[in-house]
Parts: C-alpha cells; structure tokens; sequence
C-alpha cells in the first residue's frame, strides 16, 4: 500500500491532526524565514507580504483553476473586501513586528486572537459570552501582559504589535465565520487571494518604500522569499485540509502547538531563547485557550462544529 493511501486510511480525527501538525510546522517556517529576512537582508515587510502572497497564490493557482468560474460567484462581494482588508492588515502589522520583536514573543502574543474573536462573535455575530469565557478571556491578557512586561527596562512599544495582529486576525476570523453562511470554501479562498495581491501592492506603493535590488536581485533576497511564499502556500494547504476532514474545535489544541514549535524553530536559527517572563505567559494563554475550546466543545453540535 502506497504512502498517500495510507493516509487515507487514517481516521479523520487521526487525519485532521497531523495536517494541523504539517500547518503549524510550515507557519513556523514561515515565521523564521520571514524574520531573517526583515532582520538578515533589511527587506522591508511592505516586499516582504507582496512578495509571500504573489508566490503563494502562483502556486496555488492549479487548483483555482481547477474551480473554475463557479467559485467567483458571489452576492456578497463587499464582505468579501473587508475580510482581506482585515487579513492584509493583519499581515502588515505581523511581518513588521516579527522584524522588531524576538519570534517567541510575536507567536506567543499572537495566541491571544482567539479571545479577540470572542469579543467580536459576541458584538457582530450575537454569540453568547458565558462566564467561563470572560474569565479565559481575562487570562489570556494577564499572559500577555506578562509576556511584554511593561513595567520592564527591556518593554518596547513594538510589543503591542502582535496583540495589534491578533486582533485583526480575529476580525477576519468572524468575518470568514459569518461568509460560511453564504459563500463556498471555495468562493472565500479563491477572493482571499485574489484580492490580497493588489492590496498588499496598494501598501507597498504608499509606503514609498523602494527595492534597489530588483534590477539586480541577489540570490539571497530570492531565495528567502520564495521560501516564505512556497512555506505560506504549503500551509495554507494543509491547514483548509484539516478542517476539510475534522471539527475546527478538535483541531484547536493540535493549532496550539505552533508555539513550542516556533520557539523551537526560532532557538536553532537565530539562538533566541525565551526570556523568563515567556514560560508563565505562554502557559497562561495556551493553557487558557485549551480550557476554553474545551469547555465550547461540549456545547457545540457536531454539526455547528463542522461548520466553523
């Protein structure tokens, strides 16, 4: 029996796991090569988000194709923009924090999105916002607080940038719940990066900001942008075919794992270990993360599950 069919024999929850594994692994790639390029060869992060979705959707493009026209049939075209506004944002704000900010405090930041999302399901989506929710909630932000220190000698303002990230992340996440309503996964990942491309290039435009090298590239600039772009699409992948095949709150503590795995990844490239104030933050959040998606697994559906 083949590899691949021996994949397709796994249970989908068995399936649904290591995808999310295979995701978080490249997002980590992602991470680490989009720092070293902020921070190793000075690209800006407006080239940077160009360049990363231009290669991605590139490579991506085979299986658009294989849509066809069907998937860019919509009534709702206007959600649309402001789900990749949110996501383009998002993107901005991230790449420019990953090359001002140590890789373990931009991804541990990050995991406070999902209680962003909370408050935003509860004020656009009419979600209900239970107690156990406020108080994860709660948690999630001391642990972040913790993180940053703010009261500490080596507190930058470029701390915030992540949580900033996060947010917007966590408007285009209940912007994607609300398009499921209407719209195709299909639909929503074809205009994800159809419109991304233009508007990441609007950016870099008003920005001002030039790029010499591409008259001459070096070989150096290229090849760790088209790293960043086949990891971006490699993870993209892997990660709508996760919740092809399992519920989105199962997959979430597998989602979770992104942290040590950026730590990890982070500590061998540019030898960044965490500062003492990570471990307790990091395990608020996680820890409050997991409490909450499994206290909501419990009063979800299979059937809203499968939906998300």
């Amino acid at each position: 029996m083949s590899p691949i069919a021996s994949v397709q024999t796994l249970k989908p929850t068995v399936r649904g796991a290591a995808l999310m594994l295979a995701a978080g692994a490249a997002y980590a790639g992602v991470n680490v090569a989009t720092q070293w390029a902020g921070t190793r060869t000075g690209i800006p992060s407006v080239i940077i988000a160009f360049w990363q979705y231009v290669i991605a959707l590139v490579l991506t493009l085979p299986l658009l194709i294989r849509e066809g026209a069907q998937a860019l049939r919509t009534n709702h075209l206007g959600l649309h923009i402001i789900r990749v506004a949110l996501a383009a944002a998002g993107v901005q704000v991230w790449i420019f924090a990953l090359t001002h900010v140590p890789i373990w405090q931009v991804i541990a930041l990050s995991m406070t999105s999902p209680f962003f999302v909370i408050l935003c399901a509860r004020l656009f989506l009419r979600e209900a916002v239970t107690q156990t929710r406020l108080l994860t909630t709660l948690a999630g932000f001391i642990g972040a607080l913790i993180i940053i220190a703010p009261w500490s000698d080596t507190y930058t303002v470029y701390s915030l940038l992540p949580i900033l990230a996060a947010a917007l992340w966590a408007g285009y996440s209940v912007m994607t719940k609300y398009l499921t309503r209407f719209e195709t996964t299909a639909s929503i990942s074809m205009y994800m990066l159809i419109l991304l491309t233009p508007i990441n290039a609007a950016l870099w435009v008003a920005s001002g900001v030039g790029f010499p090298e591409i008259a001459s590239p070096s070989m150096e600039i290229w090849s760790i942008l088209l790293t960043i772009g086949v990891l971006t699409a490699m993870a993209q992948y892997f990660q709508i075919a996760a919740y092809s095949v399992a519920d989105a709150v199962y997959l979430q503590p597998f989602d979770d794992l992104k942290l040590p795995l950026n730590v990890i990844l982070g500590w061998i490239v540019f030898a960044a270990t965490p500062s003492i104030n990570f471990w307790p933050g990091a395990l608020l959040i996680v820890g409050a993360s997991l409490y909450l998606m499994r206290q909501d697994s419990g009063r979800s559906s299979p059937k809203i599950q499968a939906a998300e």
